[in-house]
């Protein structure tokens, strides 16, 4: 079995809500409320569970973090973004270095969104642990060894008490870890991004974040078809609607819902995640999003069916 665990799921900057969403959230529910007479304390919860998730979730908040989870042996992760800090905390709190003290983390790339969970992923500070950071670009360590260097950060990487291991991976090289075959692929993104499949026995998942799929450039969208060929999951960068990608927002690297549908479909995935959020975009313009791709699978579709989602923080997919 393996599971994704998404810990961040937004793009650029953490976001948070603040008081007026929450209020105006809160406004909508008792509308609905008032609608459905709901006058029972006990049907609450089942209330609760009719409405649509805007009204009563959130889509996150913490930049890049996914956990490839097969419930045993070392932990594997995408990305150290500010969602790793969640992930070390329910990795502490749970009881999780009874089950490992080793990390498996694949580096999408080094833009600051991706690396500002690493200051305060708190295993890093602990002896006994150990963090192996893999990706395919040639300075990781020095970046990271900034990060946590004056002025940017108070302690310096130095006085890290963990062991701390950094390798560098090769496209057309996979790699072998806790039993799971990794190939890489070049992306395009300024500064370069790399996508990651993970498979293991007939299961396989596709990490893919800050990739631009230009319409016009057949011989990369080919690539990335047969990259994610067949896959169970593919965690895709949604983060513009089509219109923004192909238009004020085309060349700053990253895709669309629509585009992943399309692709989705042409490599007969079986789901697609929407993922890497636009930080000015509330939850309901992302559900939108959502059911705009859900559309597009079925009107584009002829017969093949896609399950599409749209990650949130704390959202857990399991492949069975």
């Amino acid at each position: 079995m393996l599971n994704v665990k998404f810990w961040g799921t937004r793009g650029s900057i953490p976001t948070a809500q603040n008081s007026h969403q929450l209020k105006k959230k809160m406004s909508l529910v008792l509308e609905e409320a008032i609608e459905q007479e709901l006058k029972d304390p006990d049907m609450i919860d089942v209330f609760l569970d009719s409405l649509r998730f805007p009204l009563t979730g959130t889509y996150g908040g913490n930049s890049s973090c996914i956990e490839i989870d097969q419930g045993q042996g070392d932990f594997i992760l995408c990305d150290f973004g500010s969602g790793a800090r969640e992930f070390a905390g329910h990795y502490l709190a749970n009881g999780g270095a009874q089950r490992s003290k080793t990390f498996h983390v694949f580096m999408s790339h080094l833009h600051w969104d991706h690396i500002m969970g690493f200051p305060f992923f708190t295993p890093a500070y602990i002896p006994g642990h150990k963090i192996i950071i893999y990706g395919c670009h040639d300075h990781i360590e020095d970046t990271f060894r900034r990060q946590h260097s004056a002025p940017n950060f108070p302690v310096d990487f130095s006085a890290l008490g963990a062991d701390i291991e950094f390798r560098k991976m090769t496209v057309g090289q996979p790699i072998e870890v806790e039993g799971i075959t990794v190939d890489a692929q070049l992306q395009l993104h300024e500064g370069d991004s790399y996508g990651y499949r993970f498979r293991k026995n007939d299961k396989s998942i596709v990490y893919s974040t800050d990739s631009e799929h230009k319409v016009d450039d057949q011989d990369e969208l080919d690539r990335f078809v047969e990259f994610i060929q067949n896959a169970d999951l593919v965690v895709f960068d949604a983060m513009y609607s089509l219109l923004e990608a192909v238009t004020l927002k085309e060349d700053w690297g990253h895709s669309s819902n629509l585009m992943g549908v399309e692709l989705c479909l042409r490599g007969n995935a079986k789901a697609l995640c929407l993922f890497h959020h636009d930080p000015i975009h509330s939850d309901q313009q992302i559900y939108n999003s959502l059911l705009e791709a859900k559309s597009f699978a079925k009107l584009i579709g002829t017969g093949q069916s896609l399950d599409v989602i749209a990650a949130h923080d704390g959202l857990c997919v399991m492949l069975e």
